[in-house]
């Protein structure tokens, strides 16, 4: 049987070239980065070049790239190390109602804290209003988190225009960039980012890695007590040989590479809809086709055929996809992204799948995937009609 894997959005498949990095540095750089003897400071050389490599991706200075465990980890430290350090300036804190569990379970913890967290919410393409944040926006808001592009149906947030309206105001910027880093472009300086997260395994390297940006203006205490790595930012050993691993992975996407995937990803999305309408199959986009967005993410209403049945009969055809996100896969709550887009009573919500490309995808990945939408449709309305 073919098996085609096509939920990226998930997670991507490790590099070999990465691979290839980690296993040489687990076998001959294995030092403690903190020691001082020769083995340590050969590991601590991997690892300033790591995150000069990294700082360079998003045009950061080198200490201002703190390696962590990856986007929950990186999310819960800006989100709450920001709240509980400048709650004197107020308790007020601005989001979105799409936002990803790592976002949305710290404010609700905030909240149970005293904390007033302020959800905006998003029209049928996924985005925000500027003008309902502004008018959320105030003297008392100490925090704006708001992702870089949606992991469900992948809206791309005007993050630079929210950067320049809060360049002159105490409120630091917080953004999610778990999936846009490494297929758009990110420059934490032109648009006034305080705080970014990001993490290893979107861009085929390994999990349980990631790293925070945070603007040497902003402080807080370290989330993770213990020792004093990362400059007492985050405690615990450095995981060398992944980090290693992650600028690999970094340093394999340019500039050039990132306009490419996502033409070849728009590609794929045409190929798509083309086979469904001369199929004469019902669907319709969830989100936009905008050319901003986040190419690699696809999400389809099929109309009339359920997330479940549509995500099992093509997992018994090889071909991987989800009805949503990863880290919410095993609930059986809605999606909240297409809920906040289309309503709770949106049959969208329970006929939805997530198609999601990735740099190994083929042109046969997609010819299979429709060839199989295509007869799977058949198959259940001639069951349907029985």
């Amino acid at each position: 049987m073919q098996q085609v894997y096509l939920d990226n959005a998930a997670t991507t498949p490790t590099d070999a070239a990465v691979v290839e990095v980690i296993s040489n540095e687990l076998l001959n750089n294995w030092g403690n980065a903190s020691s001082l003897h020769g083995f340590g400071r050969r590991a601590r050389a991997t690892l300033d070049e790591a995150r000069h490599i990294i700082a360079q991706s998003i045009h950061a200075n080198d200490d201002e790239i703190i390696f962590t465990s990856g986007g929950t980890e990186s999310n819960n430290t800006a989100i709450t190390q920001v709240a509980l350090r400048n709650q004197d300036k107020g308790k007020k804190i601005i989001t979105t109602a799409i936002e990803h569990p790592s976002v949305l379970n710290p404010m609700r913890r905030l909240e149970s804290m005293g904390f007033e967290v302020t959800y905006l919410g998003v029209d049928q393409n996924g985005l925000i209003s500027l003008d309902e944040f502004k008018n959320a926006l105030d003297d008392q808001t100490i925090l704006v988190s708001i992702m870089t592009g949606n992991n469900e149906v992948g809206s791309h947030m005007p993050i630079h225009e929210i950067g320049e309206i809060l360049k002159n105001h105490q409120a630091v910027l917080h953004t999610d960039a778990v999936q846009a880093y490494g297929l758009v472009d990110i420059d934490v300086k032109r648009d006034h980012i305080d705080l970014l997260s990001t993490s290893a395994h979107k861009l085929n390297g390994p999990k349980m890695m990631g790293f925070l940006y945070k603007n040497n203006e902003v402080n807080f205490d370290s989330f993770i007590l213990g020792g004093e790595q990362e400059d007492k930012r985050r405690a615990g050993t450095e995981n060398v040989a992944n980090i290693a691993g992650f600028a690999k992975a970094v340093s394999l996407l340019d500039a050039d590479q990132k306009n490419q995937l996502q033409a070849r990803y728009a590609g794929f999305k045409q190929k798509i809809i083309q086979t469904l309408k001369e199929n004469e199959i019902e669907f319709e986009i969830n989100g936009s086709l905008d050319e901003n967005n986040l190419q690699h993410v696809f999400n389809i209403w099929l109309k009339g055929v359920s997330t479940y049945v549509m995500q099992t009969n093509l997992d018994l055809a090889g071909i991987a996809i989800s009805g949503g996100s990863a880290c919410t896969a095993g609930s059986l709550e809605p999606s909240h992204v297409l809920t906040a887009m289309y309503g709770e009573d949106s049959p969208r919500i329970s006929e939805s799948i997530r198609i999601s490309f990735g740099k190994k995808t083929t042109e046969e990945d997609i010819e299979y995937l429709c060839d199989q939408i295509v007869a799977i449709e058949q198959r259940l309305k001639q069951i349907s009609n029985k």
